[in-house]
């Protein structure tokens, strides 16, 4: 073998080596796992260990709390959700049409909001308290009972409201999903509309139920407005308060990895579901189910039953908000309120964009390579997504402000000028929390989307002399654009709604559109609030639109 030949082979072996795309995509699976890396290390290793001491008083409390909440919205949502979806699914009534994409709507509302304005519409000074005064003659509240509003059940009932369309989306896919042969035969052994359901109909959905409750006890943990508000002490509350008040970012790195184990737990459950409840349809022919048409009373009773929690988790917040919005119109021209919009605009579209374009490259990196860790860190890159915003503050915040400070001494030591905190003195620590907490999103649009294009159309590009990059661009991109520009809008959308981290990782003076909502709210000058949530409102009103789009 001659040198030259020596020389080529040794090249294309280090070329395969160092092949970026495949390096590319480990550094990103490292930068999206490096957070929860990072709380389990300062969690095992803090500076001041108070883990006897959060044992011994508060952690009890977070924890009992955190599982009373996770457990009372899953069941109320597993119930809510599921019966909606039914419901629209196998009967046919007037406007059933519209409830069908209308009980969609609640996704458009962060919990937050609902929270402060089911409190404006039933607290003491509420109209509808005032108005039961005015109504009977009451004087004060000793002279009625009236449920307390700023309690768990309320926590409960807000969240549930916000929350169901989850498992109303994934529950409703998988009724429609289902054979009509299956019902038929329930049918003719004479199975009812109730024993349909619970022998045939849920059973067949049941790891879709699964995958809907996990999501929703999952985006309970990661909550902070609405338990804030309602004064419910949870772990993400806990956090807060020990990083905070305490000022103990090790005793916060110890409550994060309790919540992380929550959440990685809840994750384990639900592919377990999925794993040992398998059906298959056997039929060579699908037929779906149809909607029987109801009418009088029954349709009745199907119409109000999917009215209720629309009405609770879209009519009423919406309402209340836009009142206050229109009742308070000088503060659109707040300057503040402007300020909020372009932060919002500006961080949020920065980290889509930035979360999207990590998440495509990532996914064909590991189609390229032939290895197997790029494949199986894959999968896992998605935990950002079930990891609570707060918890990847604590994962995030604490080592970038530790090489902040190392790189600003070695520059003033280098050259005598103070370059200040560079990471988590702007808005880069912000842009890195929402990518890594939405990666799941861009992530599995891009691998579902490539997924779908046949390998022969890159195989034929790659023999045509196309290079990698230009296969994705001239093959890829045109196929999977589409796929791509709704991660996009969803991304951007989770990162305008997103509370806990922004709260943790903005800078001084820097309010985003949530982040104003909760402040103003949190002084109960609820007007104030109102036009940065009606924007949020709006802008979740577009997703839900796509949503809907999608799963037609």
């Amino acid at each position: 073998m001659s040198l030259e030949t020596l020389l080529k082979n040794d090249r294309r072996a280090w070329r395969d080596l160092v092949d970026p795309w495949s390096v590319g995509a480990m550094v990103i699976a490292i930068i999206v796992l490096a957070p929860i890396a990072a709380v389990l290390w300062i969690a095992l290793f803090p500076v001041d260990n108070i883990w006897p001491h959060l044992l011994a008083t508060t952690l009890p409390r977070y924890l009992r709390n955190t599982l009373v909440l996770m457990s009372a919205v899953g069941a109320v949502t597993a119930v809510v959700g599921t019966g909606a979806a039914w419901i629209i699914s196998r009967y046919s009534f007037p406007m059933s049409r519209w409830l069908e994409w209308l009980l969609l709507l609640p996704l458009a509302i962060p919990a937050y909001v609902g929270a402060y304005a089911l409190v404006d519409l039933l607290e003491y000074a509420g109209p509808v308290q005032t108005g039961l005064r005015a109504m009977f003659g009451w004087q004060t509240a000793r002279d009625y009972w009236f449920p307390e509003i700023r309690s768990m059940g309320a926590a409960i009932i807000v969240l549930s409201a916000s929350l169901y369309p989850y498992v109303y989306l994934l529950s409703r896919a998988a009724f429609r999903e289902q054979s009509g042969s299956s019902e038929e035969v329930a049918m003719s052994l004479g199975a009812g509309a109730l024993a349909r359901f619970w022998r045939v109909g849920l059973p067949l959905a049941r790891p879709a139920i699964a995958a809907g409750v996990a999501i929703v006890m999952m985006e309970t943990v990661n909550d902070f407005g609405t338990v804030d508000f309602f004064a419910v002490q949870t772990l993400t509350a806990g956090i807060f308060n020990v990083w905070l008040e305490s000022n103990n970012a090790g005793g916060a790195a110890q409550i994060a990895s309790v919540v992380l184990a929550i959440v990685i737990l809840l994750v384990m459950l639900e592919r377990l579901s999925r794993r040992k409840v398998k059906f298959f349809d056997l039929s060579t022919r699908h037929r779906p189910v149809e909607r029987k048409r109801v009418t009088g009373w029954a349709a009745a009773v199907a119409f109000l039953l999917c009215l209720f929690p629309f009405a609770i988790g879209f009519i009423l917040p919406a309402a209340v908000i836009l009142k206050h919005a229109l009742a308070n119109a000088d503060q659109w021209a707040n300057p503040a309120l402007f300020s909020a919009l372009i932060n919002t605009l500006t961080v949020g579209g920065t980290a889509a964009v930035v979360t999207v374009l990590a998440g495509v490259f990532l996914v064909y990196g590991v189609r390229l390579s032939g290895r197997s860790l790029p494949r199986k860190l894959l999968p896992v890159t998605t935990i950002g997504y079930a990891a609570p915003g707060a918890v990847l503050a604590v994962g995030i915040l604490i080592p970038l402000a530790t090489i902040d400070n190392w790189l600003a001494d070695m520059v003033e030591n280098l050259t005598g000028y103070d370059i200040g905190l560079i990471m988590t003195g702007s808005a880069f620590a912000l842009v890195l929390a929402y990518s890594v907490r939405f990666f799941a999103i861009a992530q599995g649009a891009a691998d579902a989307a490539m997924g779908r294009v046949s390998p022969s159309l890159p195989m034929a590009a790659r023999s045509l002399g196309r290079s990698q990059g230009q296969t994705l661009h001239e093959i890829y991109y045109p196929l999977i654009r589409g796929s791509v520009g709704s991660a996009l809008l969803l991304v951007f959308v989770d990162c305008v709604k997103e509370l806990p981290a922004t709260l943790l990782l903005r800078p001084f003076n820097f309010d985003t559109l949530a982040t104003r909502v909760h402040n103003e709210a949190s002084l109960e000058n609820l007007g104030n609030a109102a036009p940065a949530a009606v924007l949020i409102i709006g802008v979740g009103l577009v997703a839900v639109g796509l949503l809907a789009r999608a799963n037609r």
